[in-house]
């Protein structure tokens, strides 16, 4: 596959604070990625500097073989949507779809109607009339009907219920099935997305912690549980990402494939293995790597 975005040594720093940290990462062309961490790891620069909305402290950045910044035939193939979006005040909903449209060379109004009439929003309240969801509702629309070859969607669904989240996934994958290009989402909703991502990269303090195929990861990490004593022996020579003792008993999670021999072994110890989600092995493994930097063992 094509490489459409190409990251080397990308870095952001603000005063003495490194928000971006040396990241090296490349975006293939067909593919939908999450791009995940906690609050303040460093996502949203980085899609910042992608997108030419800031300039980075070193580094560089390649988005369709060229520089990004000051380059309109890079600009108006990407579509940038975040939960911060502003609109001049006078702006309605009909007006932002109109504006839209001059923007994106691939705009589709038939589908962006289509999309206004399931998420029920009104076209002629002004955009600072709306709710938070109906807000959020706006942001998804333009992002689906651009059909930009390089679409980020920065936690896009902030006020939306359930049905509407699920209205939003359904669309996506439906429209990315028809129209494939590249489709990044930053949320913090890591399980409700999980089966849709094709790639996996996971930011931490401004660093690329994981960078992999999604396939690869699922049941990549197992949690274990029994006798304090059998589990200690079972997890020698393993990365363990969490462990938290119960008296005599444990809990512990491992990152890595468990053999057919570690499960045999677990059986005849009497401990149990159960698969760890996409989103708890994440939080485990943010949550080790600050442990470690502390000196704390996990």
């Amino acid at each position: 596959m094509n490489t459409i975005v190409e990251l080397t040594g990308l870095t952001k720093t603000y005063g003495k604070t490194k928000a971006v940290d040396a990241v090296n990462l490349k975006l293939e062309e067909g593919k939908i990625y999450g791009l995940l961490g906690r609050n303040g790891a460093g996502k949203t620069t980085i899609m910042h500097m992608i997108t030419a909305q800031m300039f980075p402290t070193e580094g560089k950045i390649r988005v369709f073989g060229e520089e990004p910044y000051e380059n309109a035939g890079v600009l108006n193939r990407i579509c940038f949507i975040k939960e911060s979006q502003k609109y001049p005040d006078t702006f309605r909903v009909a007006d932002v779809l109109n504006v839209a449209k001059l923007f994106y060379p691939n705009w589709d109004a038939a589908f962006a109607n289509q999309l206004v009439e399931e998420f029920r929003l009104p076209l002629k309240r002004k955009m600072k009339k709306l709710s938070r969801g109906m807000l959020s509702s706006v942001g998804i629309i333009v992002g689906l009907a651009s059909r930009a070859p390089l679409t980020f969607f920065d936690e896009p669904y902030l006020g939306l219920d359930a049905v509407a989240r699920s209205l939003f996934y359904n669309r996506l994958l439906e429209d990315y099935a028809e129209h494939p290009r590249t489709i990044v989402l930053s949320t913090h909703l890591i399980d409700e997305v999980s089966q849709m991502l094709e790639h996996v990269i996971v930011v931490d303090k401004g660093r690329v912690l994981l960078d992999e195929e999604a396939d690869a990861l699922r049941g990549r990490a197992s949690t274990i549980v029994g006798s304090l004593q059998k589990l200690e022996l079972l997890l020698e020579g393993k990365e363990v990402i969490h462990r938290e003792p119960l008296g005599s008993l444990g809990t512990a999670t491992v990152l890595g494939e468990l053999s057919e021999r570690d499960r045999r072994r677990a059986a005849e110890f009497g401990l149990e293995i159960t698969p760890v989600s996409l989103q708890q092995m994440i939080v485990y493994m943010t949550n080790a790597k600050v442990g470690q930097e502390k000196g704390v063992s996990k």
